[in-house]
């Protein structure tokens, strides 16, 4: 939602910090991605160890070079098609890393049944992009549903800054992320017109 509503108008904004802190030297969006990467299991390590708001710290680090790296590749003229997919595989990483290093934390607490949520939430973050990739693949849009990838991440900083709203959010994203992943599935089912 976050995504389709804003688009690309935060590569100005992006840019224009980056520009004034490395002038108009221009770092490879592939590097970017993979810095944004390193965040990410940096925020995945700290969790696990018990800093959550830590960990939050590096996930809004990584959600900045992700972001940072397809305004370069625009804005420099280098997107490629493998840069997009390069992109979106280290998402994934990221992605399931800090889900995993939260469902870790309740398997470790033995809360059982916030564990059982996260797992579910993670499978769910798992398909989301599946769900699209495949669509994409048969040359249908993918790209629709309540929880995007933007919204996962705004919801889980949001319960590692605030450890007590956290069990909840995982709920809620237990639940939601399979709501979009059905979002997808009926998008798709329109779009062909076929049940099978």
């Amino acid at each position: 939602m976050i995504s389709s509503k804003i688009g690309h108008r935060l590569d100005p904004v992006v840019l224009s910090l980056y520009r004034s802190i490395l002038g108009q030297r221009t770092i490879s969006p592939n590097v970017i991605s993979c810095t944004g990467t390193v965040f990410g299991f940096l925020a995945a390590a700290l969790i696990f160890m018990g800093s959550p708001a830590a960990g939050a710290a590096c996930l809004i680090a990584a959600g900045f070079f992700d972001i940072l790296d397809g305004a370069i590749a625009r804005g420099a003229g280098r997107a490629t098609r493998f840069g997009g997919f390069f992109d979106s595989v280290l998402d994934r990483y990221t992605d399931m890393a800090v889900m995993g290093a939260i469902l870790f934390v309740y398997v470790r607490q033995e809360s059982v049944g916030y564990a059982v949520a996260a797992f579910i939430a993670v499978i769910g973050t798992a398909l989301i992009p599946y769900a699209r990739a495949r669509a994409e693949a048969a040359g249908l849009s993918g790209k629709t549903g309540l929880l995007e990838r933007p919204e996962r991440l705004i919801l889980l900083i949001i319960g590692l800054f605030i450890p007590f709203l956290l069990n909840y959010i995982i709920i809620i994203l237990a639940v939601l992320t399979h709501v979009t992943v059905i979002q997808r599935i009926v998008h798709v089912w329109r779009q062909t017109g076929k049940t099978a």
